[in-house]
């Protein structure tokens, strides 16, 4: 394992060649800075709400990565004080879809910071969100020693067609996707990482429900004290050192943990899928992204009567999809 890390950090630093810098606003983050790390493309619809959710948990600065956008998302992000933003036109795929970017800049970047690596279509939420900061989380993190903190996925939809209600810029997509499954996930352990491994959720249910082995996992570990010798493996569901994937009670108790709120399923979904197929950049020939697009012809409705429209994280917690843990 100590030699896959350091392969995954000279992957990175050689990675690194491929991103071009547009605006490095790096000299502003302070020390005890709170850090955003994302990779993006054509995402500009989605950006005004993501900044001012996490701006509002506490993100005290944002490293973009732009995976060679056409819709104005640099232009968007250029010129915002707390953004610093690098550019690609590169693969990525062969980047290991974007984590050795990622790697880099955070490795260059976030030595000694807690940082949350997250997509734009991702809400980060924890045991006490709607009334304390992310700092408050980070700081009992800090206190209790602990160096990772994990999210279970949950994919969040309409009811009725997704593309019945079109998504506005700056607009809370749980307005228009509130729903989500309450039940129907698996949980197993990688033997390879010790990370724990959980599918379910609508996607399982409709977009690969002959092949439900085949869905996406929805385990993540998104907010790290990040040190540069960490490095992501696989997107954000596992990291080298390995004990850094023992986000989960062993001895029958439960340690704290968060969720994020997956809003994949708006109007915008069909054409970005249709592209995604096209442009054949995702894990195993963009399998996930094929079964999205051949579902959505039949123009699905993701709501079921088991279906739950989401309320605050203390519901999340009820269900047991999250814990706060001892965190009182």
């Amino acid at each position: 394992m100590r030699v896959r890390r350091k392969r995954r950090i000279v992957r990175a630093l050689r990675k690194s060649n491929e991103l071009r810098v547009v605006q490095n606003n790096t000299n502003h983050i302070r020390p005890d800075d709170i850090l955003l790390v994302s990779t993006v493309r054509n995402e500009k619809i989605r950006l005004p709400y993501f900044l001012h959710y996490y701006r509002g948990l506490g993100v005290n600065h944002f490293l973009f990565v732009d995976n060679d956008s056409t819709d104005g998302t640099e232009e968007y992000l250029r010129g915002q004080q707390d953004v610093s933003l690098w550019h690609t036109t590169a693969s990525y795929r062969r980047a290991t879809f974007g984590v050795d970017w990622m790697n880099h800049l955070k490795r260059k970047f976030a030595h000694g910071h807690w940082t949350l690596v997250v997509d734009p279509d991702e809400f980060f939420i924890y045991p006490f969100c709607d009334t304390r900061p992310i700092r408050a989380l980070t700081d009992w993190l800090d206190n209790s020693d602990i160096r990772s903190f994990s999210a279970m996925l949950i994919d969040v939809y309409p009811k009725g067609r997704i593309d019945e209600v079109p998504y506005s810029a700056g607009q809370n997509p749980l307005e228009i996707a509130p729903w989500f499954d309450s039940g129907n996930y698996s949980v197993k352990k990688n033997p390879t990482y010790g990370n724990l491994w959980i599918q379910g959720g609508p996607r399982r249910r409709v977009f690969f429900a002959d092949e439900p082995e085949k869905a996406p996992a929805l385990n993540k570990i998104p907010l790290v004290k990040w040190d540069r010798r960490y490095a992501y493996v696989s997107s954000t569901h596992a990291l080298l050192p390995r004990g850094l994937n023992q986000v989960y009670e062993t001895n029958g108790g439960e340690k704290a943990s968060g969720a994020l709120l997956h809003t994949k399923f708006l109007d915008t979904f069909t054409a970005k899928a249709t592209e995604e197929v096209t442009r054949n950049q995702h894990y195993a020939q963009s399998a996930e992204y094929k079964a999205y697009a051949d579902t959505m012809q039949g123009q699905p409705d993701l709501w079921c009567k088991w279906s739950e429209k989401y309320i605050n994280w203390r519901q999340i917690e009820i269900l047991g999809l999250m814990s706060k843990g001892n965190w009182a």
